[in-house]
């Protein structure tokens, strides 16, 4: 990604044209995404009384969600970090999705797949997420993004989105004129859109548990899905749209085998939980940090040029800071497994795929952390989020260049 994309970019508008735009790109993982509401709200004390600190917000799946609702209160400044914190602790699974199940005594294979024969009819896909819909045509003010653009505290909004029609990974941008032209590489192409509830749902549809969603582009429908799937370089958007500071937050956990049950009685068939969880491991199995490290080291090398030949270049150093939770999400979803909504985890547990022992345990768990909008989780993962960021405060600190403020509480 790194050299191509700074290379490329850098040549569609002067360098003295190019003001030093910060951006905050935020990766995909469904409730789990609340760490970095945590995260953003440690960084709203360190920018509650100045501007909003971001130029351009890039984002992914349910961190497009995110990104979304910061833009939409962007000109309130740093207070709208805290607000995203307020707003995801009080959502609740239902208003997400909605999974209305058969009722034919206890979870069992035969009444979870009626449940799901009849979901998939209606819905095209395991869960109604009409409610998420609802959701955030009550808490989005997308017309407030437009007004932010207008006046220059936003230069960029972009939501990304895989193509199940073309296969291409698409970023869908809303711009302040002459920001960015779009843009197309190899298996990914970029479209300046006004950003609609249309574009979150997509970015955010988790393939077979949310439906696809139309999106028009190059003139024509196709169907989309999650933005993390082919999500090849998670931090091209920011730069082509002139980000030359980026603040990313993934929570991405690939390695899942400290919850897996140790292997006292020979090798065990997986169970539906561990082949759910690990298909979901892999859609949302970034490349973040491949990307990061690629960056930084094509930027380091920039910055050790002579000054002479640096100057002569067209293009600059990209200065990216990365914050991941330190601790397993996984294990953090394992504890609160039994607050998923009744209808869903009785259809998940008919279908066996929240198989809590032997080898299942860890996958049944990140499956159930995808879907657990519930106050216990969220919390417990805002609460991780904000102890990340103190533990990173220099660095953030650094990063946004602000002079000294009260520590972090």
């Amino acid at each position: 990604m790194a050299l191509e994309t700074l290379i490329a970019s850098s040549f569609e508008a002067p360098l003295a044209d190019q003001p030093k735009r910060r951006a905050l790109v935020l990766m995909g993982g469904g409730a789990r995404t609340a760490y970095q509401a945590g995260v953003l709200r440690a960084l709203a004390r360190l920018s509650r009384k100045g501007p909003f600190p971001f130029q351009i917000l890039l984002g992914t799946s349910a961190g497009a969600l995110n990104a979304a609702y910061l833009a939409s209160r962007a000109q309130e400044g740093g207070a709208a970090l805290e607000q995203l914190a307020t707003f995801w602790s009080r959502l609740r699974s239902g208003q997400v999705y909605r999974l209305a199940t058969w009722r034919l005594g206890p979870p069992n294979l035969l009444t979870a797949g009626l449940t799901l024969m009849r979901q998939v009819r209606r819905h095209r896909a395991l869960l109604d997420t009409r409610p998420l819909v609802d959701t955030l045509h009550h808490h989005l003010d997308l017309r407030r993004i437009g007004a932010a653009l207008a006046d220059g505290t936003l230069d960029a909004l972009g939501v990304t989105a895989s193509s199940y029609t073309s296969g291409e990974h698409w970023t869908f941008f809303q711009a302040a004129s002459a920001v960015c032209a779009p843009w197309r590489r190899p298996g990914r192409r970029a479209e300046a859109q006004t950003i609609g509830v249309a574009h979150l749902m997509a970015s955010a549809a988790i393939p077979f548990l949310f439906p696809a969603v139309p999106l028009r582009v190059d003139g024509q429908l196709e169907y989309f899905g999650d933005g993390s799937m082919r999500q090849l370089s998670p931090l091209s958007g920011a730069i082509h749209l002139g980000a030359r500071q980026i603040l990313v937050i993934g929570v991405g956990q690939p390695q899942r085998a400290g919850l897996t049950a140790p292997r006292t009685t020979g090798l065990q068939e997986p169970s539906a939980g561990t082949i759910a969880g690990h298909a979901l491991a892999s859609v949302f199995y970034d490349t973040l940090q491949a990307d990061v490290e690629q960056a930084q080291r094509v930027s380091r090398t920039l910055a050790q040029l002579p000054p002479a030949v640096a100057a002569a270049l067209p293009y600059r150093p990209v200065e990216v800071l990365a914050l991941q939770p330190s601790a397993s999400l996984d294990e953090l979803a394992l504890k609160h497994v039994q607050a998923l909504p009744g209808t869903t985890r009785d259809t998940l547990a008919g279908l066996g795929a929240l198989e809590t022992r032997r080898s299942g345990t860890g996958s049944a768990a990140a499956l159930a952390s995808y879907l657990l909008f519930e106050p216990d989780f969220v919390d417990a993962l805002i609460r991780l989020g904000e102890a990340d960021a103190r533990l990173r405060e220099a660095e953030l600190r650094t990063f946004l260049d602000d002079a000294p403020v009260p520590a972090v509480r």
